[in-house]
């Protein structure tokens, strides 16, 4: 079945992987994962390379058996069915466009394979040329086409046959940034208007992070946190997602908690830092401290601050990152509003740093 011109918003299918297990050789690639997808929602995969998102990506699609374990799209179990009978459509880095076959053709093709009727072929062309914003280019060969054209026409030629889910494989990689941020707002309202449940691989934090409703962060064949990316950033689960997920200054110390019931963290370097909360670890011991560059303040020196000297401070926009050394010399970042009333600092000044009092900095075991 086709889309018809003009059509919009439909329901997306819910998507669960449970339990997938898959091997290369002896070596697990990916390991006991469980992922429950909303309908209509867009999730990104994210992690380093070789974690095993791309490897999940193609399970989905069918274009890989997992060794152990279902995939469900909607109410059916599709293990057994191949790509086009599950209703993946896929959009990969290369976008895989064919070069002897015009713009149109392209978005065609996937449709004349299931013989649908010319009329009704030519009629869901030019719809989804349209949605893409290539109606203009319909004549014109992949040749002719920037990386981002030809990202349209691939995604048009996916979206054609009507997929129940969408499946996009680092899609904006070999584009330049400007273009690249373009084409993920331009993906973002198709996704939105058709109401299609997407799954993004990337290892680009700032395109996963702005782009997706849930983030699957991935490590070594694992998914380490499955959230939104406002918590992910704000409550990481764990190391791995607090320093692989924006930046994160990581300070070793000891948990305690006095009588009132308040936290804080005697810092190995000297210095006591002073805690709103302690999560996910609020167990007395060794632990280290992630605290993002934000969440933290440069003043004077003091007997609970951590002692530190400005290297170097850089101007970004509307804010300063400032780099110093504690005093065993671990390096740290720190970025403050760069307003008329906000305190500069030069460098090769001391200054104390302490925690913001509404910091959500994580506490982890050593």
């Amino acid at each position: 079945m086709t889309a018809e011109p003009g059509t919009r918003v439909r329901q997306g299918v819910a998507v669960a992987l449970e339990n997938i297990q898959h091997r290369f050789g002896a070596t697990s690639v990916i390991e006991d994962l469980n992922l429950s997808i909303e309908g209509g929602e867009l999730v990104a995969l994210l992690g380093p390379s070789g974690c095993g998102k791309s490897t999940l990506l193609r399970i989905l699609a069918g274009l890989l058996r997992q060794s152990h374990g279902s995939v469900r799209i909607g109410a059916d179990t599709v293990d057994r069915l191949s790509t086009s009978e599950r209703g993946a459509g896929i959009v990969f880095q290369s976008y895989a466009l064919f070069p002897h076959m015009s713009v149109e053709d392209n978005v065609a093709y996937g449709m004349r394979a299931r013989g649908v009727p010319k009329s009704e072929c030519a009629r869901t062309v030019a719809a989804m040329l349209e949605m893409v914003k290539m109606t203009a280019y319909s004549k014109r060969y992949p040749r002719e086409l920037s990386g981002g054209q030809q990202q349209r026409v691939a995604l048009a030629r996916t979206l054609a046959v009507r997929p129940k889910v969408l499946l996009l494989d680092e899609p904006f990689a070999a584009l330049d940034k400007n273009l690249r941020l373009d084409m993920q707002i331009e993906i973002k309202r198709i996704q939105r208007e058709l109401g299609i449940t997407t799954l993004l691989v990337t290892h680009d934090q700032e395109e996963a992070m702005s782009m997706a409703d849930r983030l699957a962060v991935m490590n070594a064949g694992r998914v380490e946190q499955f959230d939104s990316p406002e918590a992910i950033y704000d409550t990481p689960s764990s190391l791995f997602v607090a320093t692989f997920v924006g930046t994160a200054n990581l300070l070793p110390g000891r948990l305690a908690r006095d009588a009132d019931g308040r936290f804080s963290v005697a810092c190995a370097t000297g210095g006591q830092m002073m805690l709103q909360r302690a999560t996910p670890c609020s167990r007395s011991g060794g632990v280290v401290l992630a605290a993002r560059p934000e969440h933290l303040v440069m003043g004077m020196p003091s007997q609970t601050s951590l002692d530190a000297t400005v290297e170097m401070a850089l101007p970004l926009g509307a804010s300063v990152l400032y780099e110093l050394s504690l005093a065993d010399g671990q390096p740290i970042k720190i970025t403050q509003p760069r307003r008329a009333e906000a305190p500069r600092f030069a460098v090769g000044q001391r200054v104390g740093v302490s925690l913001r009092s509404d910091s959500p900095a994580s506490v982890f075991a050593a």
